[in-house]
């Protein structure tokens, strides 16, 4: 996991929407240009993709959904409904455990041992995939 993360202070049952990933709308374009990739560098940023049109920055008016973290095997799923991202749990989350989704990155590009090196996971789940980025089909 990294950063700050967010946990449950109670129980919370399966099929729960939590909260709405919430912060300012930007084009991809804006996207690319506000965060540019750099050769050997860590990538990381609070983005997260509606569609092909609209990208979630909640580095910019975000709130506390941008903690949580991901996980290969995780309690939670992002949902998108009506233009807006919600997470939602998928199973019984008890208190204290940390909340979190499978970020499922997916790039443009093949999925490279080199790029799954730029979006690491630590999460430690016996199912870790050792990246972010999802299974390319």
């Amino acid at each position: 996991m990294q950063g700050l993360g967010a946990f449950a202070t109670e129980r919370i049952p399966a099929g729960v929407r939590l909260v709405e990933y919430a912060g300012q709308r930007i084009t991809p374009a804006e996207a690319d240009a506000r965060y540019p990739d750099v050769e050997g560098e860590r990538h990381h940023t609070y983005l997260f993709a509606i569609d092909d049109e609209w990208v979630i920055d909640a580095a910019f008016d975000g709130n506390d959904a941008r903690w949580i973290n991901h996980s290969c095997d995780p309690n939670c799923d992002a949902v998108v409904e009506d233009g807006k991202i919600w997470i939602e749990t998928i199973r019984e989350v008890s208190p204290g455990e940390e909340l979190a989704y499978d970020y499922a990155y997916i790039l443009p590009e093949r999925h490279t041992p080199a790029a799954k090196r730029k979006y690491p996971c630590s999460c430690g789940a016996a199912t870790c995939r050792g990246t972010i980025l999802a299974r390319k089909r």
